[in-house]
């Protein structure tokens, strides 16, 4: 079911997460597929986390051309890239032994000491990738942040005003520093999709939904982004 939301986004709600999974798999291996039909290649923005895992192990088995897809990350984590907290180890791990193994992984983290350092090798990796990007997925936190737009990082203002791919970012609250895409690129798709689950997550969800401030809740710059409008999946 889907409903229009007070916001330019759209809301599709499932009785559960595996129907949830099934349903964002198939609509961004549609979106792939058409990039793949219009130019020959495709590109894909993921987020990490915990949430995505069901979602990115269903759009694994898509019956594309997978060798000719491109998969990002929408942020990291500054640790390397075989430690737990990766989320490239993450996405890796959940392509492997999957027809979409054979999709080029365009990772964030660099062997630069911290992200600041690192932000110019990165905008040149993400320089290859096909743009706009045909889809982009984009979760969120209790916070109300997206990617690693944290509504207590002191970079924030500067990050959403950004005309580069990439910010550095250092939220307080959170273990690591952070590389993240910036508004300029995460908003640069074909189709824009914003993955939650769980009562909480839908409480912030309707809190963003509200007046305010996008610094205060930063998936708001999704909710209410109409070009292209984000779709957003929830389940329980």
């Amino acid at each position: 079911m889907a409903d229009r939301l007070d916001s330019s986004a759209v809301l599709h709600e499932w009785p559960d997460r595996d129907a949830l999974d099934r349903a964002l798999a198939e609509a961004v291996g549609a979106a792939l597929q058409a990039g793949l039909e219009r130019r020959g290649t495709a590109s894909l923005v993921v987020s990490g986390g915990r949430t995505p895992l069901g979602f990115l192990r269903a759009l694994a088995q898509a019956p594309l051309d997978w060798s000719q897809v491109a998969v990002t990350l929408a942020d990291e984590r500054w640790v390397d890239v075989l430690d737990e907290a990766s989320n490239e180890r993450l996405l890796v791990s959940a392509l492997s032994g999957t027809p979409a193994a054979a999709a080029r992984i365009v990772g964030l983290k660099t062997a630069h000491a911290d992200p600041e350092s690192a932000l110019t090798e990165v905008a040149a990796r993400l320089a290859t990738l096909p743009r706009p990007f045909d889809a982009v997925v984009l979760g969120m936190g209790d916070d109300g942040h997206t990617a690693s737009l944290f509504p207590d990082a002191p970079q924030l203002a500067a990050a959403i005003a950004s005309p580069a791919p990439v910010a550095a970012l250092t939220p307080r609250g959170a273990a690591h520093a952070r590389l993240s895409l910036t508004p300029a690129a995460l908003f640069d798709a074909q189709a824009l999709f914003l993955h939650i689950t769980g009562d909480g997550k839908r409480s912030v969800l309707d809190a963003a939904l509200g007046d305010g401030p996008v610094e205060a809740l930063p998936v708001r710059l999704a909710l209410r982004h109409d070009r292209p409008v984000c779709q957003v999946y929830w389940a329980p």
